[in-house]
């Protein structure tokens, strides 16, 4: 009999593509809100459970989205929201989507644990777990890492939320279990790599794992700028001469290319090669333009003073230090230099690694854009040219994305914005994977977002943030932000295309953790120190050493 079956919750009343309405049975004056199955005590219609409608020709797998009773103390109903997620077959293999709905009166039943664990049964092979279950903490919650990764990635969550927290579990997983993985990972404050009280270097991945450079050593040069990134960085967009400045910069632009790599031997050089060209002489055709005069002074020049703000930028920028290692490279000064450039970066130099991080944090902050974008351009032209790249995937991971792929409506940083834009829109063809972190959504590209097929969405309070993350969601499975309020820290709720089922599951803790917890205010404005070295921070900042 159904009715002693202790799994029984109750039956369908309502029924519509994307939500079902069940009736609990009350068992009369008996009704007991908790439930004993084998040796798990189980809530019964706790938001976010898992029930099962098992209707005659099919079963759905749904999720518990609201609870809610109406009527009064003689005549209470219990009535559950469910969102029907997909069918199980006779021989327990769930796939998503629904093509039998049930009939109405269909009854419904707690998913046990064993029917939940067979769920991941298609994509347990692969072994990537990367946390458990939040209401069944003895489930393992599974990934295809081949869907993850490849078709990239979303990590939001407010700030404190647990992201970078996140980050580091899945890749210390990852490259656990897949040693020959190949992960470039922007680091913009310098969390996943640091120096303690005592100066020794501390890492958030195994020492044998990973390579940490700094941006700056790792001297990616000016002239490994395309066109739209030097425009970026060098012209103000809102200056009236701007166009002029843009146009003259492209024809300067593609002369010095050419000039200085006729010993390559390359017949078609663009004005977006990444090749050699002298940035001195690029400064002088714009101050010769500038300065130009006829008949002894009495004609000016058709681009007289048109560059005035250009030169003033360009100048100010060149003789700012913070700028060396990009305006003024010591060991990448010729166009050969490339492949020990990409050697570095790839992973692929010496010492060989899965992981390289490149921490950003000591890089002028309106120069980030500039240099992100550059290193995820580096990423996919190296697989677009790379004739084995199915057999050498690489994942970008970038940390703070909305600093440098700012959405539309920002008009900074085009030129970076393109360069994410591209990976996201084309890398799956080329083995090029994204990973983008942010705490806030709203201000990334929505075109990298939409790109995203898969989704790991921690706490996030703002509702404007929660509005767009529910947006992203696939349709039907929206109402489940709603649940982004009540996560705890390091748990996450993921959703998309290489996880079989919309999950809440706690993140495994990463070992060693990154450098991004709180500062103590409570135990540091008991017991914190008395004074500081401030001639020393003075020196840093001086220096522009942290």
């Amino acid at each position: 009999m159904i009715d002693s079956d202790p799994t029984y919750l109750g039956h369908l009343t309502d029924i519509s593509g994307s939500r079902f309405i069940a009736l609990l049975d009350d068992r009369g004056a008996n009704f007991e809100p908790y439930r004993e199955l084998g040796t798990e005590e189980v809530t019964v219609g706790q938001v976010g459970a898992y029930v099962v409608a098992r209707g005659r020709q099919a079963q759905v797998l749904c999720q518990v989205v609201s609870a809610w009773q109406e009527g009064d103390n003689r005549n209470i109903r219990r009535l559950l929201r469910l969102l029907p997620l997909g069918e199980v077959t006779s021989d327990g293999h769930f796939y998503r989507g629904v093509g039998r709905f049930p009939p109405l009166g269909t009854p419904i039943f707690i998913a046990e644990s064993g029917q939940l664990e067979a769920m991941f049964d298609a994509v347990r092979r692969y072994g990537l777990h990367l946390g458990r279950l939040s209401q069944r903490a003895e489930l393992r919650v599974y990934v295809d890492p081949s869907l993850l990764f490849n078709r990239h990635l979303a990590i939001l969550g407010q700030s404190g939320a647990g992201k970078s927290w996140a980050v580091s579990s899945l890749l210390q997983r990852t490259v656990k279990l897949m040693p020959k993985a190949h992960i470039v990972l922007l680091d913009l404050h310098g969390e996943y790599g640091w120096r303690d009280a005592k100066g020794r270097f501390r890492s958030a991945f195994p020492i044998d794992m990973v390579r940490h450079i700094d941006a700056r050593n790792l001297e990616i040069p000016y002239w490994l700028l395309t066109y739209g990134e030097l425009v970026d960085l060098l012209i103000d967009r809102t200056d009236p001469a701007a166009s002029v400045q843009i146009s003259f910069m492209r024809e300067v632009l593609h002369s010095l290319r050419k000039k200085g790599n006729q010993d390559l031997g390359i017949d078609r050089l663009s004005v977006d090669s990444p090749v050699y060209f002298s940035l001195k002489e690029l400064y002088q055709h714009f101050k010769q333009a500038n300065e130009q005069q006829f008949d002894f002074g009495k004609t000016k020049g058709p681009l007289f003073g048109a560059f005035d703000e250009f030169l003033v930028r360009f100048q100010s920028m060149f003789n700012d230090s913070r700028y060396d290692f990009l305006f003024r490279p010591k060991q990448r000064t010729q166009s050969r230099h490339l492949e020990n450039l990409l050697r570095d970066f790839i992973g692929l130099g010496e010492p060989k690694r899965q992981i390289t991080v490149i921490d950003l944090s000591a890089v002028p902050h309106d120069v980030r854009p500039t240099v992100s974008a550059q290193i995820g351009r580096l990423a996919f032209e190296f697989n677009y040219w790379n004739p084995e790249r199915r057999e050498f995937p690489i994942l970008l991971v970038c940390e703070e994305a909305h600093q440098y792929i700012p959405s539309e409506a920002d008009k900074r940083h085009q030129g970076s914005r393109r360069e994410m834009e591209r990976i996201a829109k084309e890398g799956r063809k080329y083995g090029v994977g994204l990973c983008v972190v942010s705490q806030r959504p709203t201000e990334l590209s929505e075109t990298v977002l939409s790109q995203c097929s898969n989704y790991i969405c921690l706490r996030t309070t703002n509702p404007q943030d929660q509005d767009y993350i529910r947006k992203l969601m696939p349709e039907g499975e929206q109402d489940l932000a709603d649940v982004l309020t009540t996560l705890r820290r390091g748990e996450a709720l993921a959703v998309g295309e290489a996880i079989p089922l919309p999950t809440r599951f706690r993140l495994y803790p990463p070992d060693p953790a990154p450098a991004s917890s709180d500062a103590p205010v409570a135990e540091s404005w008991r017991n914190g120190p008395d004074d500081l070295d401030v001639g020393g921070i003075v020196d840093r900042w001086w220096r522009q050493q942290r």
